[in-house]
């Protein structure tokens, strides 16, 4: 009878052990499951700034593009990676083009980060060093929002992408 009891109470244990790993899990967002809601096509409706001192400003972002420039661009991320942003602004200063790019997402210490990096003509991705990382802070059938830490007056403050789904 002890011997029953000793190995219900370890079937027990065990499964409790496992139920609650499972539990914890399941609250979990991973980099796969951001990456299966940032696939799509998307509009950049603005660029914000949170935490910018008064005094500092910020012209360019990216490849030194005037951020005014990227208001209104659309953003191709499709599932094999291969991607692509056209920017559409006739502002001052702003020219038309498209960019290639190649994208992905990953768990960078438990923040989602999308990076990617600018296609070159006649250069293959893997030989590209140079690319960006913004936090994917959300992804939805709706929206999408990106915020990239930068240093401003020796505090960090961020840019915020903001975008909806086409």
């Amino acid at each position: 009878m002890i011997k029953q009891m000793t190995r219900l109470f370890t079937i027990f244990g065990a499964a409790t052990l496992l139920l609650s790993a499972c539990a914890s899990q399941q609250g979990a967002v991973s980099a796969s499951s951001m990456r299966k809601s940032a696939t799509g096509k998307w509009t950049l409706n603005s660029v914000t700034f949170e935490g910018l001192p008064a005094t500092a400003r910020v012209t360019t972002v990216f490849s030194n593009i005037p951020y005014k420039c990227l208001e209104g661009s659309e953003w191709n991320l499709p599932s094999n990676s291969y991607g692509s942003f056209t920017t559409t602004s006739s502002a001052e200063g702003c020219s038309p083009y498209t960019q290639n790019i190649v994208w992905s997402t990953l768990n960078q210490g438990g923040v989602i980060m999308l990076q990617f990096k600018e296609l070159l003509d006649g250069v293959k991705a893997k030989n590209i060093s140079d690319g960006y990382r913004v936090e994917l802070t959300a992804a939805d059938n709706s929206g999408m929002i990106w915020r990239a830490p930068i240093a401003a007056e020796g505090q960090t403050a961020y840019v915020v992408y903001s975008f909806t789904r086409k």
